[in-house]
């Protein structure tokens, strides 16, 4: 059955929408928030951590996935408005190993921009079993086209990127996420790598065939697992509180003691224009077309998805931002509809 046959019928909110999402097995589980400055206009969650497993419950943690990297972009603006880096330094001013290489004169701008040249989608993972075999592997990852000229999503950018801020700032990633981004905004259960505490909390993501298991309380990125669980590009859980108060912290436009208003107005305004796609500083705009933020968002709008199910969106205009968590991993990378779902799950959201 197709997606759009499965989620057929009217839903009057986005709890009927996920509440069909659900059935349909396109996830097990979800928890979403739409709201304002204010704090959230409408909450839920639907369905269990696997597809036999427990209740979602507003503690659960979600592999955040990809939407780890604009909160990794936000800790490097921490350190551009603290003066610890700039936009244009390279990635061989900032680790040295890399000079000579493919990716040593690319700029900082650049791997926020994705226009770095380098490509996506690689599963180094494969031939790269070790952390130190994986990040020599990114320096002479050939590039796809000259860097500025266009845009490609790459998480091997990203990987970069956490390592130069790492290095500039002289702390562990986790360490700088934390002290630029999470202990500001009061993410208290967002972070890398989950105790075993904790892994009972966690949403099941894929039963992964590298790995032999449905993955749960681990991060489901396998470049990110090769890396030791903490990258820029993935790696992050956290609760649907946590990313409101994320999302409200964004809308809201900066406050004493974090980010500027005009630093977080610059990361959201798109920087590419005159590419194919629209990219901020770390953030994804509203494409012309295919955007997941759907048919109502407004144009100046701003977010980020992850492949595991997840999405923050921020519309400045509207006043208004939308979290959606999902596992639509679980049990397979390869259980179509998420698409669908976002569209239609914005669309309400906009209203």
């Amino acid at each position: 059955m197709s997606t759009v046959k499965a989620l057929a019928g009217i839903p009057a909110s986005e709890a009927a929408l996920l509440a069909a999402a659900r059935q349909a097995r396109i996830f097990s589980g979800a928890a979403w928030s739409v709201g304002t400055v204010d704090g959230p206009l409408r909450r839920g969650s639907v369905g269990t951590l696997s597809l036999d497993g427990p209740p979602v419950r507003p503690d659960t943690l979600w592999d955040l996935a990809s939407v780890t990297k604009p909160v990794v972009a936000l800790a490097a603006l921490w350190l551009v408005e603290r003066g610890g880096l700039a936009l244009s330094e390279t990635v061989g001013d900032h680790l040295p190993e890399y000079r000579g290489g493919t990716s040593g004169d690319l700029t900082i701008e650049q791997l926020l921009t994705h226009t770095s040249g380098l490509p996506g989608r690689q599963p180094l993972y494969r031939q790269h079993t070790d952390r130190a075999s994986l990040l020599a592997a990114l320096r002479t990852l050939p590039l796809r086209f000259a860097p500025g000229s266009a845009v490609e999503y790459s998480s091997a950018g990203f990987m970069l990127l956490g390592e130069i801020v790492a290095a500039a700032s002289g702390l562990p990633l986790e360490r700088l996420v934390a002290m630029a981004v999470t202990e500001p905004l009061g993410l208290r259960d967002t972070g890398f790598r989950p105790t075993p505490d904790q892994a009972g909390r966690c949403a099941a993501t894929e039963d992964c065939p590298w790995r032999g298991r449905v993955v749960q309380g681990s991060v489901h990125d396998e470049n990110a697992e090769v890396l030791g669980g903490i990258a820029g590009h993935a790696g992050l859980f956290g609760t649907v509180g946590d990313m409101e108060r994320f999302a409200i912290a964004v809308l809201s436009g900066g406050s004493e003691g974090w980010l500027s208003a005009r630093t977080l107005a610059e990361a959201g305004r798109s920087r590419t224009d005159r590419l194919t796609l629209r990219r901020g500083l770390g953030w994804q705009g509203r494409d012309a077309s295919g955007s997941p933020a759907g048919d109502l968002f407004s144009p100046d709008s701003f977010g980020h998805t992850g492949f595991t199910g997840t999405s923050v969106w921020i519309d400045p205009t509207l006043g208004r931002y939308a979290v959606l968590l999902t596992n639509r991993v679980h049990p397979s990378r390869d259980t179509p509809g998420i698409e669908t779902v976002r569209w239609r799950f914005h669309n309400l959201a906009a209203r």
